[in-house]
Order: C-alpha cells, then structure tokens, then sequence
C-alpha cells in the first residue's frame, strides 16, 4: 500500500516513511549541494529471462533488498532468476556544460542498467542477477541455506540510489595523505582535466588555512600545531574545495597508525606514537528488518553510540562492505575500524578450513601458500581470483577517505583465501597509511603486521614476535534471551543460562583468561560479537537491538580493567 508508515518495535529503529526513506546525503566525504535521492517505491518483478518483462507486477521500497521485511516484498531471489526495477525519473532541460551522474551505492551481485537521460520524463529500469553462494562471487556470510554461522542470502539494490548535477570537469575523488610526524597533509583532488583548485582547511578554535593549485597535482599543506584524532576525541577537519564550477565540503584527520616497539620490549600498536589498546566486537552488519540495510540513519547512530558507552573503541566490520555514513559515524563518534574484505569463491570446504585446522592446530595453520592449497580454500579458479583482486582494489580506493580505518583484513579463516603476501603488497601499495592482519584466524603466513588469533576451544597462549598479536575472534557466548530466541537452532560458543550466568561468564574469561596475556604482548581484543543474527545469539545485544544481554556496568567495568592493566605493562 501507497503512504504506509512501518512502525519498527526496536529500541534502535525508527519509523521508516516510505516517502523519505535513508534521506541523508550517502556520502559525507565529498558533499554537493545538488542531490536528488531516488529512494522510495520502485516497480518490482521476477522473471526466467534476460528481457524486459511486460509488466512489473509487484512494488518494493529502495533500497531494501527483496528478502527482507522492510521492502514489502519477502521474497528470495534464485539464481537462474532475475530480479528488475523499474520508476520515472522527472528531469528539467539539462544546462549544456552541466551533465547527470546516477549512483547506485550498493547492488547484489551483479546490476545492469537502463537509462535515457533527458528533458522530462526518464524510465529507469535496472536488472539484477544473483547467484549468492553457488557462485565464487563475493558473498560475505549470506546462505541460500542460513543456519548457524551464516546467514539469510539478499540481493538487489541495498543502498541508496541518487543523482547529482555536475560541471563537466568535475571533482571525482579526493585523496589525503596525512604525515603525521610532520604535521602535514598531502592532498589530490581529481579531475578528468587538469583545473585550477582552491582548497580552504578549518577546524574549531584555528584560523583556516587557504591553499591554491592544481587538481591530478598534489597540495602540501602544513599544520604544525595540528589536533590529533583519537577515539577519546575525534576531530575531524573540515574542508572546501573549489574547481572551476564545482563546489564541494569533505572532512579528513591528522592520526597515526603503525607498530612500533613499547617500552616493554614488545611490539604494539600505536596510535600518535603512543601505544593504544584496541577493545572491539565483531560486528555483521545485519538488521532483522533490512538485512543489510539499516532502517535508518539514526538507528546506526545510535548503535555506535552504544559500542562507546560500552567502553569499547574498536570495531571489526565481518565480511562486508557499509554504506558511506557507517564509516562517516566512526569517524567523528571515535572508533577504530578493522576493515574485512568481503569473502568469497566456490563452495567452502568446511571440514577443513574449520574442524581440521581446529583439531590440528598449529599444524595445518602454517601450510605453504601455493596452488594446492588455493583449491583447498575455494580459490582454484583463476578467474575467481583475479576478481577478488579487482574488489580489493575497489574496497581500499572507496574506503581509505575515513580516518576510522586502522587495519585492512585481506582474509578470514580461509574463505576463499590465496596468495595473501600479494595481497598484502597490494594494500601496502594503494594504502600505506594503515595496517594490515593478513590472515585472520588462520592459515597465517606470518605476513602483515598482526599475528591474529582467533581462540573458541583451547587455552589461550600469547608469544611475543615480530608482528604485534591481537585476539581477532574470541568469546560468542550464547545465551538465547526470553522473548529474543533464535527462530531456528541456537547458535554459539557455548551456552549461558541466564544474564547472569553469561555476565559471570563473560567477567571470567577477560579477567582470567584474556588480562593475563596482556603483559605477553596481547594488544588488541574482538568479542564475538556485537548483536546476535538470526540462529547466533551470541551478541552483546539481541538481534532486533531492544535490550543488552549481559550486565552493562560489568561490561564497561571490565574493560576500564583491560585498558588499565594494559597502560600498566606498556609504562
């Protein structure tokens, strides 16, 4: 029905009107006053074949994939099938030296769009196939069969669709480089042609700094008494540039992420030169009412917020990729993020890459890294590689514009992992202002900067090395919560019988177990995880967000207790 409003019974949900769904600007790194968000009621139909059907004969709320509740669809698109979009698009005479860009900021797995721009009347159609996991495409933890750890399988459009009106030079990317040692910030702005730029940088209590050159030429600018970036205070510097006739605002930070060696003789991260413990959960990104889409602006607000109450100050986003605002939300609330690349190839050999590497660990963790291997882990094909080659790429060019980016995560236990010191050389080339945690889990090369352990079953040992270590993966606890419980089988690590028991729980392993292995070298912590999904009940919160599981006072309790003995034995 036309005009509906869907009230969501969620603590972090809002209402969501269909008539100004996900209303932000989607891209808070390089603003313009010109937007026309193309959110809202799209027509909708499934057809057997590549052509245009003759008619759309449902309707689905963009940009809520059509598995999900919020799309008022509830319907599981095959591979085999397609899925298609269909709305007008009203546009005035275009100016002659303006021109349209169309953007779509998310489509699962594979889009092709129809478009005729021009004066009046414009029919938009967009086509969409998806062979989620019977495919090597990138997939994340989405299932056609979910249970346990991996989840409902989506597709179609799942981020906002928009338009803007540009000049035709007009700015493309903006690429920082901050040097913090130096105070200075190394800035390109990019343009089809080379065109003179203004380039003005202001922050609270500084004077602004105005600077002139040329767009595709580097600016230098020099801050000398600059404010550093921390989760404990976030500043953010504002900037506006101007080429030619277009205008446009972004936002860059002056912060400083590498290893280096504490003063007790081990190697930890640091932040600004300082040691810094890292404490985070591991977050999916999944919504019971949109899948991968949250239902509003202010629900992931809020739920952030709600990770820095809690005391934590790191986030590993899981296997998948967020709309702009998630990071632009990181960067200016104060949370480190450590970026995975989302996982993909064939069929994943479970019996291998996760009860035989259990069972046999460390045996079979440190396996060469050649072609056999590579088809064990679901990356036999060449062509299956040289696309995740492609997304890597993608990922670190859309994503390095957030200073809340502190580790990139190539692979995850396996999935569909290959060559990883090529893949680490490859972030290092594109982006070597970050770390990177070549191998979480396992199957670790002994690359990147991270020995990265994830431990469920087995005694915790932490050795001091070359790299720093963190503790990647590491509690799940389970506990189905009355009037919360999972719709299928209960999922997790084991199983606590009450708030209580999961707070004693939780209280016992980071103080006796985890705490004691700070002085050994341990520097950083990921929970598993930050809300439940679906069968894994296993979160901090539930999964429709509406209460916090364990006791939240001994939640922050214990991570003030974390973060002291760790400024004890970094001294």
């Amino acid at each position: 029905m036309r005009g509906i409003m869907i009230q969501l019974q969620t603590k972090f949900s809002r209402q969501v009107d269909e008539h100004n769904v996900l209303p932000e600007y989607p891209r808070p790194s390089l603003v313009r006053t010109s937007y026309l968000n193309l959110n809202g009621r799209w027509e909708c139909a499934f057809s057997k074949t590549p052509e245009i059907p003759l008619s759309f004969d449902l309707s689905i709320l963009v940009p809520f994939s059509p598995e999900c509740q919020l799309s008022g669809v509830s319907r599981q698109l095959k591979p085999g099938e397609y899925l298609w979009y269909r709305r007008t698009i009203p546009l005035a005479k275009p100016q002659q030296d303006k021109r349209i860009l169309l953007h779509f900021g998310a489509a699962d797995q594979t889009a092709e769009v129809f478009v005729n721009l021009q004066e009046g009347d414009n029919e938009l159609i967009v086509r969409i196939q998806d062979e989620s996991n019977t495919s090597w495409h990138a997939r994340g933890k989405q299932s056609l069969k979910p249970g346990g750890m991996f989840y409902t399988a989506q597709s179609g459009l799942w981020q906002t669709v928009w338009m803007e009106i540009v000049p035709v030079n007009y700015i493309e990317q903006i690429f920082y480089h901050t040097d913090y040692d130096q105070g200075l910030v190394h800035l390109k702005v990019l343009t089809q042609h080379s065109a003179p730029v203004e380039c003005v940088i202001s922050g609270k209590d500084m004077e602004p700094v105005c600077i002139n050159g040329m767009t595709n030429s580097e600016l230098i600018v020099s801050l000398p008494d600059f404010h550093p970036w921390t989760p404990e205070d976030p500043f953010l510097y504002l900037v506006s540039l101007k080429s030619s006739a277009d205008r446009v605002s972004s936002y860059f930070a002056m912060r400083k992420c590498d290893i280096q060696t504490a003063p007790d003789g081990t190697q930890r991260f640091f932040l600004n030169n300082k040691p810094y413990f890292q404490a985070g959960v591991l977050d999916q990104g999944y919504w019971p009412e949109g899948l991968y889409t949250p239902p509003s602006d202010a629900a992931v607000e809020r739920e952030l917020s709600e990770v820095k109450a809690l005391g934590y100050n790191l986030l590993r986003k899981h296997a998948k990729i967020e709309p702009q605002r998630w990071y632009y939300h990181c960067d200016r609330l104060g949370l480190v993020v450590w970026q995975d690349m989302v996982n993909g190839g064939s069929r994943y050999n479970l019996w291998f890459v996760t009860y035989l590497t259990n069972v046999l660990q460390p045996l079979v963790r440190r396996l060469p890294d050649a072609e056999p291997l590579w088809g064990l882990l679901s990356r036999g094909k060449a062509s299956s590689r040289e696309t995740y080659r492609k997304e890597l790429q993608a990922t670190v060019e859309a994503l390095r514009c957030h200073p809340c980016i502190g580790c990139w995560v190539p692979f995850n236990e396996g999935w569909g992992q290959f060559d990883a010191a090529g893949a680490v050389q490859a972030i290092r080339t594109l982006d070597d202002t970050r770390l990177v945690d070549e191998a979480s889990g396992w199957y670790d090369q002994g690359g990147g900067d991270v020995c990265s352990i994830h431990n469920y079953f087995y005694p915790l040992h932490v050795k001091p090395g070359k790299r720093t270590v963190a503790l990647s993966e590491y509690g799940g606890i389970a506990w189905p919560m009355p009037g919360h419980e999972a719709p299928g089988k209960t999922y997790g690590y084991g199983t606590a019988k009450s708030r209580a028991d999961l707070t004693a729980r939780c209280k016992k392993l980071q103080l006796g177990t985890v705490l004691p292995q700070l002085k050994k070298g341990l520097s950083a912590l990921v929970y598993t995880q930050l809300t439940d999904v679906e069968d894994e009940v296993n979160g901090l919160f539930t999964y429709d967000r509406a209460e916090i599981k364990p006791d939240a006072n001994a939640v922050r309790s214990v991570n003030a207790a974390l973060a002291a003995e760790f400024a004890k034995v970094t001294r």
